[in-house]
């Protein structure tokens, strides 16, 4: 792990690089579809905006948006893994831990800044959402949702706690994820000054439109963010 401390532009750009105007397309000219959270991200971003994914994993979704909308793409991953799977997709991506906050970037770099199931693992989230909102002008999150009815069930009838449907990793493994449901995270937003201004729910992949049982029925939470 390291931090990036390279300067950077008022556009949030390190000196040497730049964002692509265009996108380059790496050798996969069909790639697999988006997982369904991805997608549902992908719908909220608008053709031609300027996006920050952080913890890009991959780079599949930094893909998509750049191929289909368009999107001037950049993304901060921590695992050199993630980082040379981005390289071959020919992405502009730096290696960095989210952790220590976006300092390297000026206000309102970025149209949005995606967060997506990745806000369980997060030792602070008040700091990444409030720094998310500061270099873009929304901010995009998914995460799985533990108030989903099985996971109750399970809860109920083992006295264990329940692996997510869309997480299925234990509690002990690492990274260390922290419980919480849909409705833990609507309080939180409000608590800290932020709103909820868009709303997808996914239940095993596919998107549900009720909102009144959306913690007992969605799998998957993806919201927008905007400052109150």
């Amino acid at each position: 792990m390291r931090k990036a401390t390279e300067e950077t532009t008022e556009t949030g750009t390190p000196p040497g690089s730049r964002l692509p105007t265009r996108f380059e397309p790496s050798l996969n000219l069909t790639p697999p579809p988006l997982r369904p959270d991805l997608q549902a991200i992908a719908e909220l971003v608008e053709d031609g905006s300027m996006a920050l994914d952080l913890g890009c994993g991959n780079g599949e979704l930094l893909e998509h948006l750049a191929r289909v909308k368009h999107v001037k793409a950049r993304g901060i991953e921590l695992s050199e893994t993630g980082m040379l799977a981005c390289v071959r997709r020919g992405l502009s991506v730096r290696q960095g831990n989210l952790e220590e906050g976006l300092a390297d970037y000026p206000d309102n770099s970025f149209d949005y800044v995606i967060l997506a199931q990745t806000l369980p693992f997060l030792d602070d989230p008040a700091m990444i959402l409030h720094e998310m909102l500061r270099v873009g002008r929304k901010a995009i999150v998914s995460f799985p949702n533990w108030g989903y009815w099985r996971c109750r069930l399970d809860l109920l009838l083992t006295g264990r706690i329940p692996l997510a449907p869309d997480l299925p990793q234990r509690w002990h493994d690492a990274p260390r994820w922290q419980a919480f449901t849909i409705t833990d995270f609507g309080a939180y937003c409000h608590d800290i000054g932020i709103k909820i201004n868009e709303q997808i729910y996914l239940a095993n992949g596919k998107r549900i439109g009720v909102r009144k049982y959306k913690n007992l029925l969605a799998t998957t939470a993806v919201f927008g963010l905007i400052k109150r």
